[in-house]
């Protein structure tokens, strides 16, 4: 059964790891690799990941990316969108600290914060503007 409206915003505004696909070109499937995002209902999921990186590159190339969530239980649930870019911006440390605090333990939040800073190098933010959902809940079995 789809979701509403409102229920697909608020499965996607909870914090799975999301799969995001991006066209990788002539005779190769899309890039899908597991990511963080943020999202709040009715605003635009944002993605945050390396400055030059593989992802940021195709996204910038094709002007468009997916991320698709899902869980097992209580129901089947899962939320897809796509959509075009809207902007790609530097990334801002507050940025990075929303994110980790959206899916870290709060006493590992310090510790990865300090090792993302140290390790993961200049970052961008890529935002999109949700064009097309595609979401069911199966039930449960």
């Amino acid at each position: 059964m789809a979701l509403s409206k409102e229920e697909r915003e608020q499965f996607l505004a909870e914090p799975h790891v999301a799969a995001l696909s991006v066209n990788a070109g002539d005779k190769r499937g899309p890039l899908t690799v597991p990511i963080w995002y943020q999202y709040t209902p009715g605003g635009e999921p944002w993605v945050h990941t390396g400055n030059g990186s593989r992802k940021h590159r195709l996204i910038e190339t094709q002007g468009e990316f997916t991320l698709m969530v899902e869980r097992q239980e209580p129901t089947v649930r899962y939320v897809a969108v796509d959509g075009p870019v809207s902007r790609i911006e530097p990334a801002t440390d507050e940025q990075l600290v929303e994110m980790v605090k959206r899916y870290m333990p709060p006493d590992k939040v310090d510790g990865y914060l300090e090792f993302a800073r140290r390790e993961h190098g200049d970052s961008v933010a890529i935002f999109m503007k949700p064009q097309h959902w595609l979401s069911a809940d199966l039930g449960g079995f």
